[in-house]
């Protein structure tokens, strides 16, 4: 396939993504077929696999200048599996965190797939039909990858809705806290593996101190503030079973109830009624979905997040802290980061910024990958 597009140097860079406007490709292949790229003076230039019905045509899997020779692909993708598992198990004791991300698609040069381990179980998830049919047959590459170093019980297709049976649940630990989660039902398997060294730091700042977790999902945040020494926590969630899972993990890690409280309320109207009650918190986590999914969506996500940031700001005690997140690579950190600072200005209040941080470790960016750069967590003391 020839580029039309003069975009050698971003391929050569490493971004992964070859649109589809940008070929042409005279001959369609099947989804999941190896494709080589060439420049228009016939250069090859990278290879990688067909997508049919995506936008993005291409996933690119190897490039390189004149005289390079492509890898065989079994190898490299057997290599690169192995690799990634490296690269998790140097820093992770298994003993005290088995839940993590395996692969993380493009940021660990196996575009297209992405892989969750749950304490003895893969799960996988494909982005699209041609990464489905690339990886074919998937389930043995893992365990061969994986060798003694991680039995692995069961490798799940994310794509393949499950009954909700008790086979499909999992208690995992992270960093020796216990979880339960759905591995067929719930969004991302009922945990946010990318929030988990975010979770640390605002755990490490709870002793003693009151804590609201808003969009708190499954009470990630909750449930360590509560093992850290919170004084009290706050869960808020408009999914019932979400707010059910919740308090079940507070359960599992023998937390005093009396001091958790747990609401199946949409955040905005929550944040609303607080404000009229006069409450405050110490410390308030703001972790919604991501509400700029498509570039087209960032106008109405700035007005959105900005008014999330207002309310949140105004039930922020004098002093405390507001853990602002954004999950969308379509809202830039900037934009992210003037959203609470003109929010809490709108609530008459002064978010003063400590610190921004990013996914956990096994969720690597590339550099020239800037689409792969999604997760912004915010710090910052109201005032």
């Amino acid at each position: 396939m020839v580029l039309k597009k003069n975009l050698s140097r971003s391929i050569r860079q490493g971004h992964p993504w070859i649109y589809r406007d940008a070929l042409d490709a005279r001959v369609l292949p099947d989804d999941g077929a190896l494709v080589e790229i060439r420049t228009r003076d016939g250069r090859p230039i990278a290879r990688g696999f067909w997508d049919e019905r995506s936008p993005i045509a291409v996933r690119v899997l190897e490039s390189g200048g004149p005289g390079h020779r492509f890898a065989d692909a079994d190898s490299l993708l057997a290599e690169r599996l192995r690799a990634a598992l490296d690269r998790r198990l140097e820093r992770l004791d298994l003993s005290r965190t088995n839940v993590f991300r395996w692969v993380h698609g493009e940021g660990d040069l196996l575009p297209g797939v992405h892989v969750d381990f749950y304490a003895d179980t893969a799960v996988a998830r494909f982005d699209g039909d041609g990464a489905g049919a690339f990886y074919d047959p998937f389930e043995p590459r893992l365990r061969v990858a994986a060798g003694p170093r991680l039995p692995i019980r069961a490798v799940l297709d994310r794509s393949l809705r499950k009954t909700g049976a008790k086979e499909d649940e999992r208690e995992v630990l992270e960093n020796g806290v216990r979880f339960v989660v759905d591995l067929a039902h719930g969004q991302k398997g009922g945990l946010f593996i990318d929030q988990r060294e975010n979770r640390v730091r605002v755990a490490g700042r709870a002793r003693g101190k009151s804590v609201l977790n808003l969009f708190g999902y499954t009470g990630g945040f909750a449930v360590h503030a509560a093992l850290a020494g919170a004084l009290s926590t706050d869960t808020v969630d408009l999914a019932r079973p979400a707010i059910e899972a919740a308090r079940r993990n507070f359960e599992l890690n023998d937390l005093p109830m009396d001091r958790a409280r747990f609401h199946v309320l949409d955040a905005f109207a929550f944040l609303a009624a607080a404000i009229d009650r006069g409450d405050r918190w110490d410390i308030v986590i703001s972790d919604p979905p991501s509400f700029a999914p498509r570039k087209d969506a960032v106008p109405a996500a700035r007005q959105a997040y900005q008014r999330l940031h207002k309310l949140a700001s105004a039930v922020t005690a004098p002093g405390g802290l507001l853990c602002a997140s954004s999950c969308s690579s379509h809202f830039g950190k900037d934009d992210f980061l003037a959203s609470i600072e003109d929010g809490a200005r709108q609530a008459g209040r002064q978010w003063e910024f400590e610190a921004l941080y990013g996914a956990a470790f096994d969720h690597p960016v590339l550099p020239a990958f800037p689409e792969g750069d999604y997760l912004k967590f915010a710090i910052g003391r109201v005032r």
